[in-house]
């Protein structure tokens, strides 16, 4: 776990009502919810960018709404997690609500993640990965949004035999 996961875990097993203030911080835009700040701010540094502050609280509170003391199967990435909600509810709407949220610019993203997570009340979410993943959601590349959507895609197809497309040298160099 991230040093950042392991404090609020800490944090929880001293008081429990960790978890109520940060779910209860979702209703609010990321870093505005003044009980929450006791949880948040003594991890992040002084000059941490507005952007970083944000998904620190936004983790936070996802990890709060979303924790359970035990959980069946591993931890998985946002999108394998996706993917095996499609598989198991054979519901399409599973996939726009991905697609809205890959697609989805930094104002939306509070809004389309909590739809997400609660989604995959059921799932173990790896908060770790999210974390490291949403810190670099704004990457002009779109790296983030990429890897997530070969996560659901290639979950997607695991049972179909659809070769792996290799490496040009062209892309190696």
């Amino acid at each position: 776990m991230s040093a950042y996961l392991d404090w609020l875990e800490e944090m929880n097993k001293r008081d429990s009502r960790v978890r109520a203030v940060l779910r209860r911080s979702l209703a609010f835009a990321p870093g505005v919810f003044p009980a929450a700040y006791p949880y948040v701010e003594p991890f992040l540094a002084e000059d941490a960018s507005h952007w970083r502050r944000q998904v620190h609280y936004l983790v936070a509170a996802l990890w709060a709404a979303h924790w359970k003391a035990e959980r069946s199967g591993g931890i998985q990435p946002i999108g394998k997690a996706a993917a095996l909600l499609q598989l198991a509810s054979k519901s399409a709407s599973t996939e726009r609500r991905f697609i809205a949220l890959l697609d989805a610019n930094p104002d939306e993203l509070p809004y389309r993640l909590r739809q997400m997570v609660a989604l995959l009340k059921d799932h173990t979410i790896d908060f770790d990965a999210l974390l490291t993943d949403l810190l670099r959601w704004q990457s002009p590349d779109k790296r983030t949004q990429n890897q997530w959507a070969r996560q659901f895609y290639r979950t997607l197809q695991q049972d179909t035999d659809l070769p792996e497309e290799s490496e040009t040298e062209e892309e190696s160099a």
